[in-house]
């Protein structure tokens, strides 16, 4: 089945291209065919709300942010959603520390997540679920797995049978055998194998609690997304994703539920790669090499961040570094100097569109062909620069109609991935405007001393010079 048509402007741009994603379950990249014509059901596993986010939650956040947004553009409606998790060993365990409820630990950093999936541009979800407004219909589906033989009861909790699905290990595209042969029972554990995974804990004492025929307890991990996708998006959702570290065990224990409990659960399973740091080592809590993704946004161009993703191809590492996001900021600056030329052309991008220009239907036309080819960023970023530097050409060399719309479809492209260009120029106050036209009287008159001390003068001050055709640009910095 093939995606509906594109529109920029109001105008239907013809595509005969589908899109494919890698398949984590089948190993290979496959088309994308929604369960439904022009709609695409999207569940991607959220935060467990007990820390600040990382830059690992940054990067899923953005891929399956651009994921979306791309979807939407082509035409389709999307419903996303994230859910969070708001119960869970290290939300307790923080709040004993902290001396705290566990309610206290959870509003404080859901509140700091969304402060900065904002900062990000990163879109709400559809909807977030939260892992303790669904525990009824965990212990729901937990008495189904007894119920069918695939569950079973100990002392210290309910686990569920892994090898009562055949085909467990799918995601980790490894056989039982393989897993059992690298697993081991931790101590207190009374689990039958060690590939088995706990549904339900029975509480200790002072622990947050939920009744359920087996005793009083919480729902383990793996559970709350099982009921929470099926309830919000029903049985053969179109994509169930989140990073690469979900896939095993997290997804795969997930599936494994849905199955035994006869449910179609995600038809195409899509994972992004890991952060890594200086020296290509890979971010990790259990490091403790993680980078606070709120001090990232609180000191960087938050732009960056997605720009650098963009610059990756969704399965490969990302690596994030203080150089790396300076260059990406460095990157920015200049698209935010060519939106503000088209701006001056009478160019302006929208969340709605493009208007001033009919964007470049071979440029357009390209851009979806690499989207298309499961999600290729790095060539669409590649296709960008490329439009940009072509419309300056164009403009450069007084051919306005080739630079708009070419200009158009830069400003289309950054649109269809969510990278916003700040393409309206500041006010600037009129000494600062002196001085830049004190610098172009002595540019032009070979006084190259002077013009670099007034170009000192107005970095000191705060903004960035920019040489232009027209003369020196300023803004602030």
């Amino acid at each position: 089945m093939g995606f509906p048509f594109g529109r920029v402007k109001g105008r239907q741009l013809a595509s005969d291209a589908m899109l494919r994603l890698f398949d984590t379950a089948a190993g290979e990249v496959l088309p994308l065919e929604p369960r439904e014509p022009g709609r695409v059901s999207m569940y991607v596993c959220g935060p467990t709300v007990y820390a600040p986010p990382h830059l690992g939650h940054g990067r899923f956040s953005l891929v399956f942010d651009v994921l979306r947004r791309y979807l939407e553009w082509s035409g389709f409606a999307v419903t996303y959603v994230s859910n969070i998790t708001d119960i869970d060993d290290n939300i307790i365990k923080r709040a004993n520390e902290e001396g705290r409820s566990t309610d206290e630990v959870v509003a404080d950093n859901e509140r700091v997540w969304y402060e900065v999936m904002d900062a990000l541009g990163v879109k709400r979800p559809t909807h977030d679920p939260h892992a303790t407004a669904y525990v009824a219909e965990m212990v729901e589906l937990i008495g189904e797995l007894i119920d069918r033989g695939v569950a079973y009861v100990t002392d210290d909790g309910i686990y569920f049978s892994a090898q009562s699905v055949a085909d467990y290990g799918l995601l980790a595209r490894q056989s039982i055998d393989s897993l059992q042969a690298g697993a081991r029972i931790e101590v207190g554990e009374q689990k039958r194998s060690p590939i088995d995974f706990v549904l339900w804990k029975f509480s200790k004492p002072g622990e947050p609690r939920w009744p359920s025929p087996w005793g009083d307890g919480r729902p383990g991990w793996h559970t709350e997304c099982v009921v929470m996708s099926l309830d919000l998006l029903g049985e053969g959702f179109d994509i169930h994703g989140g990073g690469q570290d979900l896939a095993f065990p997290h997804h795969e224990n997930e599936r494994a539920q849905a199955v035994a409990d006869g449910k179609r659960f995600a038809n195409h399973w899509v994972h992004n790669g890991f952060v890594v740091v200086e020296g290509g080592e890979k971010m990790s809590k259990s490091l403790n090499n993680f980078v606070n993704l709120a001090e990232l946004v609180e000191t960087a161009d938050p732009r960056s961040y997605r720009l650098l993703v963009l610059r990756a191809h969704y399965r490969s590492p990302v690596e994030v570094t203080k150089a790396s996001t300076a260059d990406a900021s460095e990157a920015l600056a200049r698209l935010d100097a060519f939106a503000r030329r088209a701006h001056a052309a009478e160019v302006v991008a929208s969340p709605d569109g493009v208007t001033g220009a009919e964007p470049d239907v071979v440029v357009v036309d390209e851009f979806r062909r690499r989207m298309d080819d499961d999600l290729d960023t790095p060539g669409a970023v590649a296709l960008l620069f490329t439009t940009v530097h072509r419309a300056h050409s164009a403009f450069d060399e007084g051919r306005d109609d080739e630079g708009r719309a070419l200009a158009a479809a830069a400003l289309e492209l950054c649109r269809a991935v969510g990278l916003e260009l700040h393409g309206e120029a500041a006010a600037v106050p009129d000494a600062i405007l002196a001085k830049a036209a004190a610098r172009d009287a002595a540019r032009a008159a070979k006084d190259w001393a002077t013009a670099d001390a007034l170009r000192d003068e107005l970095v000191a001050d705060g903004y960035v010079v920019e040489d232009t055709p027209n003369g020196t640009q300023v803004r602030p910095g």
